[in-house]
């Protein structure tokens, strides 16, 4: 029996069923907490967090590596719920995943940054907590990036209010309990609402900082509601990432990469690989290996772990896909391999879809997919591809696939997004920020840049 779920979900008169992504069954039942229930959380964690504060980086730091050594140890546990509720392949990853960045953010070094010194004055930046952050998490890395928001806040001294979404709120609960059971009572708090909780978290006085990851459409009622209480914000929203493959690019060295820079968990990746321009001396290459990369990625139900790629996690996200990929094939755009649901694994199941000759201004590729499609534009000319992958309100990720290290380089600095990959797509790393640009959202996570943006700044002159 698995003992973090038992612990988290309540019984069915208490609360609402929670689906398999994979089977529509039911996995268990989270509670719905109310507004009273959430403002009754953000007073405990302001009650709770000047004592927070007052332990110190070096404790608090303890305690985070304490709670990533419980992770690791329920990882099976926490795994399998996340399996459930998200559907993907690999959700032990996915919580062996979160245990490595909690230590990453409770090793980074943030020291007060010395800004004069003439031997008479001096005066010093110093990075101190908030206060009460909120945490709005997405559905398709439920546990790693609540992780992503909590572990940056803790470090540096703010208590958390953390809401999951409602596709995927158990395995959010099962991080919370864990972190529970060594955090003294009030830093972090799970809240499993609806939208009404969420906006009333976005808008509450108590709250000094919000990190959102999710859609851009969500990302803006955030914003507007943050403006009765001035909250900083952190929001890391939707993508639509291109990458170009330059001309005289060995198409076998990058194929298996290009593919799961876009297929990777079944596509539900904000900084995925969206959009993929081919130079046309290699198109037809290019797009017969991801054709048969697609045809070969094993696909199904994400508790055996030969599969690869899952379920769409829900029907809303699922109509999407099936949306776009209709829309190309009535626009006459060649649908390589794919192109169908796989009804025989489950309800949710896309076959991995590769559309060819497609163009911009068709919905799949103007549109963010979020879902198991891949639409290989042709191009002629290196700045037309430049000016048509920066030509979309969106800048999270992008990518440029080349032989030669410096022509690619020279193309990333012209593409408007976050992160521009040479020859990968979507990486991240603890060390390194990440964030996106125009309607992608804005402020950084990870690293040292991460730690800041949870801190307010001070300066001390003397």
């Amino acid at each position: 029996m698995n003992t973090l779920l038992s612990k988290v979900s309540v019984a069915e008169d208490r609360g609402r069923p929670v689906l398999d992504a994979a089977t529509r069954e039911v996995v268990g039942h989270a509670p719905v907490h109310t507004v009273d229930q959430l403002n009754t959380a953000i007073a405990a964690a302001a009650a709770a967090q000047p004592n927070w504060a007052a332990l110190g980086h070096a404790e608090r730091s303890r305690l985070l590596h304490a709670i990533a050594d419980d992770i690791d140890a329920h990882a099976v546990e926490l795994g399998e719920i996340i399996t459930h509720e998200q559907g993907k392949a690999g959700g032990e990853g996915e919580a062996h995943g979160a245990a490595h960045w909690l230590r990453a953010a409770a090793d980074t070094v943030l020291e007060p940054q010395v800004l004069h010194d003439d031997g008479t004055s001096r005066a010093e930046l110093h990075y101190v907590p908030l206060g009460v952050v909120a945490s709005i998490g997405p559905w398709n890395f439920p546990v790693m990036i609540a992780v992503w928001h909590v572990a940056p806040a803790l470090r540096m001294g703010n208590t958390v209010v953390l809401k999951p979404s409602e596709n995927t709120p158990l395995s959010v609960l099962a991080l919370a309990e864990i972190f529970r059971r060594h955090l003294p009572e009030g830093v972090l708090t799970a809240v499993s609402g609806d939208r009404e909780v969420g906006a009333a978290l976005a808008a509450h006085p108590g709250v000094a900082k919000i990190v959102f990851t999710g859609s851009t459409a969500t990302g803006r009622r955030i914003v507007e509601s943050s403006a009765s209480n001035l909250a900083r914000l952190t929001l890391e929203l939707g993508g639509n990432d291109a990458g170009i493959v330059l001309p005289g690019t060995d198409v076998d060295a990058i194929a298996d990469k290009l593919f799961w820079a876009a297929f990777m968990n079944t596509g539900q990746v904000c900084a995925a690989l969206k959009r993929l321009y081919v130079h046309e001396s290699i198109y037809p290459d290019v797009v017969e290996a991801l054709a048969e990369r697609a045809e070969k990625a094993p696909m199904g139900p994400g508790r055996d772990k030969a599969n690869r790629l899952g379920p769409v996690q829900n029907p809303a996200q699922f109509e999407i896909v099936s949306r776009l990929v209709e829309d190309a094939r009535e626009r006459g755009a060649r649908i390589v391999t794919g192109g169908a649901a796989a009804a025989e694994l489950g309800p949710l199941f896309y076959r991995p879809t590769i559309i060819a000759d497609v163009d911009d201004g068709a919905a799949v590729v103007d549109e963010e997919q979020f879902g198991p499609v891949l639409p290989v534009i042709r191009y002629t000319d290196v700045d037309d591809a430049v000016r048509r992958a920066n030509n979309t309100e969106q800048g999270l990720g992008a990518s440029v696939w080349s032989a030669d290290p410096d022509e690619a380089a020279a193309v990333a600095q012209r593409l408007e997004a976050g992160t521009v990959w040479i020859n990968q797509h979507g990486g991240v790393d603890p060390a390194i920020p990440f964030g996106g640009t125009k309607a992608s959202g804005y402020g950084l996570e990870f690293g040292v840049e991460g730690l800041k943006a949870m801190a307010a700044t001070k300066v001390i002159r003397r």
